[in-house]
């Protein structure tokens, strides 16, 4: 028989749509249509009748591109044209149907099992719908039976391959937890239909797969965890049999069942319809590694509020490119990490965090996989488990582009009291807590304190002598029948006293302030109670003294207005009726103070490892007299403040001058001889104590008045004296009413020296 012509191919090898490679089995259907096995080229070709041009209906090149082929080898149509093809290459058998291609036979892998081939070379059917394969290097031939259910279950479709391999350049986690490193590969699984899917793993490795809901967390492998498997399919392969919803999103895990595998795998995913599969891990990709040191000398915290005296060192992170990156320790002090945005504060860990690793489930060093965005600055701390712990650490920074740390300073403030995660702001004002606070030294006596308590010890002793003394000298000249004829000897007497009871107040508020910090273990309620009554009762004191003062000088301006009109009776009246009210009434300015002055208190919590001491050994104690004002309070409080400072002032100015002024213009009529402008030269040389006694008291008051307002984040260590001295000073006017009322004047200094007289008659020889 002789040949007509070529029914395919040019005769010269080729991949055009008229050229065959290595052809090997081919097919005739009724309509004289020509399939062929076009082996080399990895596809299957159509020739239509009188057709030289191919059309490519499976494999590389097909316009619909459902399946990979490898170098196929026989093809077959049915009676509903319906194309099976023995996939050499790939050790298996495709099939067609309405819904498309799907495996038939071998669809787990090579092998020698009753369902698996090896290099099939061609396939046939009986008339029962069986197949018949020629497993050619496993040297048989398989007959597979035809059940009619198998060909329209659907589920049993391949929708996906997906194929990849675990190198050292992947990601490494602890699988289950334990201390067995494995690498590992997460790829995003999405389904258009809910239903049973499968999936199958094939390759060189021992797969270990696993499904996760949502998302997968490499260093708590078991959160969202759905289903696992190690063996269940052939050839130690795993198989995860799964029903999935179409709106939600899934992770598969690939990894491997021994520690550090490497190798190829491909996963074949068997269900209804498409299934979109996406990685998601990155390959390590080193960019960055960073060493430092923690040391003595690195500050500390309060890790998470729960640990103290933890030292850390903070870093700021730059990145150049947005995108996933993974940051890890290498260290022997098991080391914890957190990733903070914009700024990170000692004082409360928890605000802006973003992400922290313990060194859980990754061998004691931290891991954190996070999204950074290059337009935000990020924030690293390093810290460590336990309580002062030192030692080297080195951090490695894996992502898409270059990345760099640099060191970072958390803004320190001097306005806390206190210690991390409990811990009061100061507001405005210094109180003789602030100054006093960091110099003193806790259960330590006196005579080891610093040189500077001791001599401010010394100081308000004889602050305490000199007022005394004051107070008696001028207790003295008051009680002096001449000095009781008008109501500024009653207001001078009871100034006597409370002059005396200011300085006593200032003293049991230093040493009160002393004693409780020097020993810690003063009972709360004493503190609470202290804290509560000393300050204000102490304010109350001098507020009043300062009043008095100003209601001798109103007296004074009304004997001068009143002439020989003034009635004594009634000005000693007024003033039984003022020394009553007033106190009350100063009390009454003060009394928010009672209301929102507390105690603050708190404790450290152990830290020591030292077995032979409880933790009521190693837990220090920490108390402090603070006030919490709302702005609206503290705007209250600082008008209160300036009224009872500046305002007795004001009084004592404008009634000297009334009395000059006043003086000079009564005067001034009874003697012509001389005119107005002289009288008042006069006035004033007669009554300049008038104009400088208020001047001296309220410059002795400013430096109060200063520190009151100042903020309470000042640093008192750099200038420690300035302001104590200040405190000290603010006190001195409660020890200066002889000098500056009793010595001037005429008048008193004979009822001093008369009431003296008659005291050492008195006295026994």
């Amino acid at each position: 028989m002789s040949s007509n012509r070529v029914a395919a191919g040019t005769g010269c090898p080729g991949s055009s749509s008229n050229q065959l490679r290595s052809p090997l089995g081919i097919f005739v259907d009724m309509n004289l249509d020509l399939y062929v096995a076009d082996c080399n080229n990895d596809r299957v070709q159509l020739f239509q009748s009188g057709e030289v041009q191919g059309i490519t209906v499976a494999g590389n090149g097909s316009i619909n591109p459902t399946i990979t082929l490898q170098r196929p080898s026989g093809i077959i149509l049915d009676a509903e044209k319906y194309l099976f093809i023995a996939d050499q290459g790939n050790n298996r058998i495709f099939g067609s149907d309405a819904n498309g291609f799907r495996c038939l036979i071998g669809c787990y892998g090579k092998g020698s099992q009753s369902n698996q081939l090896y290099y099939p070379a061609s396939l046939s059917f009986d008339r029962s719908g069986n197949i018949f394969v020629s497993d050619s290097s496993n040297d048989r031939i398989q007959k597979f039976k035809y059940v009619k259910r198998s060909c329209a279950n659907t589920s049993s479709l391949i929708q996906k391959i997906y194929s990849s391999s675990l190198t050292k350049f992947n990601q490494i986690y602890y699988r289950d937890c334990n201390k067995r490193k494995t690498y590992y590969e997460s790829i995003q699984v999405k389904v258009i239909e809910s239903g049973d899917y499968t999936f199958r793993s094939i390759g060189d490795i021992d797969g270990y797969g696993s499904i996760y809901k949502t998302k997968f967390n490499p260093l708590d492998p078991s959160d969202n965890l759905l289903k696992t498997d190690d063996d269940s399919s052939s050839d130690i392969q795993f198989k995860l049999d799964i029903y999935l919803h179409v709106d939600m999103i899934y992770v598969l895990v690939v990894t491997t069942s021994d520690t550090k595998e490497t190798g190829e795998f491909s996963i074949v995913v068997l269900g209804k319809n498409k299934v979109i599969l996406e990685r998601l891990s990155t390959s390590v990709n080193i960019q960055f590694k960073y060493s430092s040191e923690l040391t003595d000398d690195s500050p500390t915290y309060y890790r998470d509020c729960q640990v103290p005296q933890c030292h850390y060192e903070t870093l700021e992170i730059h990145v150049n490119t947005t995108g996933l990156y993974v940051l890890w320790s290498e260290n022997n002090i098991n080391a914890y990490g957190y990733i903070y945005k914009n700024d990170f504060n000692p004082l409360k860990p928890s605000e802006n965090l973003l992400l922290s690793h313990s060194g859980e489930c990754n061998d004691e060093q931290f891991k954190l996989i996070i999204d950074l965005d290059n337009n935000t600055r990020y924030v690293l701390v390093v810290t460590t488990h336990d309580p002062k712990i030192i030692g080297n650490f080195s951090v490695f920074i894996s992502g898409p582009n270059n990345v760099s740390l640099s060191p970072f300073s958390p803004k320190q403030s001097s306005c806390v009291i206190g210690d991390q995660c409990n811990f009061y702001i100061k507001g405005i004002g210094l109180t003789l807590d602030d100054i006093l606070r960091d110099e003193l030294k806790s259960n330590t006596v006196l005579n080891n304190q610093s040189f500077s308590i001791k001599l401010s010890a010394g100081l308000t002793i004889i602050m305490f002598l000199a007022g005394l003394v004051n107070s008696i000298l001028s207790f003295i000249t008051f009680q002096h029948k001449d000095s009781q004829k008008v109501g500024c000897g009653m207001y001078l007497s009871v100034s006597s006293i409370t002059s005396l009871l200011t300085i006593s107040m200032f003293i049991i508020k230093f040493w009160f302030v002393v004693l409780t910090h020097i020993n810690v273990s003063t009972s709360l309620s004493v503190l609470r109670g202290g804290c509560a009554s000393i300050e204000p009762i102490l304010k109350l004191f001098l507020y009043l003294n300062s009043w008095l003062n100003a209601c001798v000088a109103v007296e004074r301006a009304a004997l001068i207005f009143k002439g020989v009109n003034f009635d004594k009776k009634k000005s000693k009246s007024i003033a039984r009726r003022t020394v009553l009210v007033l106190p009350l009434c100063i009390l009454g300015t003060l009394i928010h103070e009672l209301t929102f002055r507390r105690l603050f208190e708190y404790e450290t919590a152990p830290y020591t490892t030292d077995t032979n001491k409880t933790n009521e050994d190693t837990i220090k104690r920490y108390v402090s007299c603070i006030t919490r004002y709302s702005p609206s309070v503290q705007d209250y409080n600082t008008i209160v403040l300036f009224f009872h400072l500046v305002g007795p002032f004001i009084v004592n100015l404008f009634s000297a001058l009334f009395i000059i002024f006043g003086g000079a213009q009564q005067r001034s009529v009874v003697r012509t001889n001389q005119n107005l402008k002289e009288h008042i030269k006069e006035q004033f040389r007669e009554h300049k104590q008038l104009i400088i006694s208020p001047i001296v008291l309220l410059v002795l008051s400013i430096p109060r008045l200063i520190i009151s307002l100042l903020p309470g984040c000042v640093k008192i260590s750099e200038n420690l004296w300035l302001y104590l001295g200040a405190y000290f000073i603010s006190f001195t006017p409660s020890m200066l009413i002889f000098l500056i009322f009793v010595f001037p004047s005429e008048l008193y200094m004979k009822a001093f020296k008369q009431s003296f007289i008659c005291i050492r008659r008195r006295s026994p020889p």
